[in-house]
């Protein structure tokens, strides 16, 4: 025969022998001791945050600023002026093709160029160089001004200094390092100071450097 027991749970206890005292004296222990490890953990997380130095204060900012000055350097790369493109100068046709129908008019110029000289002796090239010479020397005269670049004594030394005009001396030889150079002037160089080219008519056709000629 089976005898069930029916325990109530919502009972308390109306004595306190000595086993609620050391049960109650253990939870008492145990809750000092519970507070004591906690204590000593955070005052010890509180000395090691004092005694460690902060990482990211010693993170090298070297590449950092290394990125910064990139980037400032790309920025001013993009924003540098961009040079102005070199223009050339087309030359006109026109004053070239005047001066050689000058130079054919006064001096025969390109009959004598276009002339083979292979059939005629030295005597007789002389003799037509001569009159060439001659009738181109009349047509610069005529219409330009002439000067020359240096004027030094061909043959002199002389010294080019720093901020010399490349365009008006050539340098030639063995050339090192930088300016001031000295050396020996080889040709004075020519320049044109005046032009005096006569003016043409809008119908002109400067191609036609000499009209042919028909005897009639």
């Amino acid at each position: 025969m089976n005898t069930l027991y029916a325990i109530d749970l919502s009972l308390k206890p109306t004595t306190f022998d000595l086993w609620h005292v050391c049960l109650a004296g253990t939870v008492a222990i145990l809750s000092l001791l519970l507070i004591t490890l906690l204590g000593i953990m955070l005052l010890s997380m509180a000395r090691h945050r004092q005694s460690t130095p902060d990482i990211r204060l010693q993170t090298p900012l070297a590449p950092e600023i290394k990125i910064v000055e990139k980037i400032v350097e790309v920025e001013r790369i993009v924003q540098a002026p961009i040079p102005e493109p070199i223009i050339l100068k087309e030359a006109t046709p026109d004053a070239a093709l005047q001066l050689l129908a000058l130079l054919q008019k006064e001096a025969r110029f390109i009959d004598f160029i276009k002339e083979d000289v292979t059939a005629y002796s030295d005597a007789d090239i002389g003799i037509a160089a001569r009159v060439v010479h001659e009738g181109c020397n009349k047509a610069i005269n005529e219409y330009f001004s002439l000067a020359t670049v240096r004027t030094e004594a061909e043959g002199s030394k002389i010294t080019l200094a720093k901020e010399f005009d490349a365009t008006q001396v050539r340098l030639t030889g063995n050339i090192v390092g930088q300016a001031p150079f000295t050396g020996t002037l080889i040709h004075k160089g020519w320049q044109v100071t005046d032009i005096r080219l006569p003016k043409l008519t809008q119908a002109h056709n400067a191609k036609i450097l000499a009209a042919a000629e028909v005897e009639l």
